[in-house]
C-alpha cells in the first residue's frame, strides 16, 4: 500500500543512497514524455526537502529541454535485493549547468566525471513509497566504465560538437539551453 510523506525521512534517505540506479522522469506540456535511468554515484540527499544528481553527456537532453518549459520532475528508486520498496520523490526542479557561479561548489560534492553537462536541484513536495512486490530480485556487479572511457577519449572541441549536435534539442524539438561553446580566440 502507497504511503506518503511530506519530507525524506532518514530512513528514506539511507535507502536512497544504496540505489545505484535511480530514474528521472520528465515531460514538457506536449510531445514525449521521458524516463532515463541514471547510475554512477551521481545522486546527493542535501536535506529533508532536497536532492540533486549530476548529469553527464548523453545521446540527448530531455531533462533539460522539459524543465525549460515545465520544471516538474519525479525521481524513483526500486530495491533490486533485500525487501520490496518503490520510493518517489516528486516536485521542482532547476539546472545548474558549468558557466553558473553555483556550478563549482555543487560539482564539489561529486566523484569528477568526465563530460559532466548538468547539476538538477529537485525541491521535494512529496515522498511516495509502494510496496514494489513486481520487482525482480537482481545482484548489483558493479558500475560500467565505457561511457566514461568514451568521454576521456574526446577533446573539448569534439565533445562540444557532439553535445551541439546530439544534445541541442530534444527528441522534440524543443532547446535544452545548452550553453555555446566559447569561439576561438585568434592568436
Amino acid at each position: 500500500m502507497a504511503k506518503q510523506f511530506a519530507a525524506i525521512g532518514p530512513d528514506h534517505q539511507g535507502f536512497i543512497e544504496r540505489q545505484p540506479v535511480f530514474f528521472v522522469g520528465t515531460a514538457a506540456p506536449d510531445g514525449r514524455v521521458n524516463v532515463s535511468p541514471k547510475g554512477m554515484d551521481s545522486l546527493r540527499v542535501l536535506g529533508p526537502n532536497r536532492v540533486m544528481w549530476l548529469n553527464v553527456t548523453g545521446s540527448g537532453n530531455e531533462t533539460a529541454a522539459h524543465l525549460l518549459q515545465l520544471p516538474r520532475m519525479t525521481l524513483m528508486f526500486c530495491a533490486f535485493e533485500g525487501a520490496p520498496l518503490i520510493l518517489r520523490l516528486y516536485g521542482t526542479a532547476r539546472m545548474v549547468q558549468p558557466d553558473q557561479a553555483e556550478w563549482a561548489d555543487l560539482y564539489g560534492q561529486f566523484p569528477p566525471l568526465p563530460a559532466a553537462r548538468q547539476i538538477y536541484l529537485l525541491d521535494v513536495d512529496l515522498v511516495q513509497t509502494s510496496c514494489g512486490m513486481a520487482v525482480p530480485l537482481m545482484e548489483f556487479r558493479e558500475e560500467r566504465e565505457t561511457l566514461n572511457d568514451v568521454h576521456r577519449k574526446l577533446s573539448d572541441q569534439q565533445l562540444d560538437d557532439y553535445r551541439q549536435r546530439k544534445n541541442a534539442r530534444s527528441i522534440d524539438g524543443f532547446p535544452t539551453d545548452l550553453p555555446r561553446p566559447a569561439e576561438p580566440q585568434p592568436s
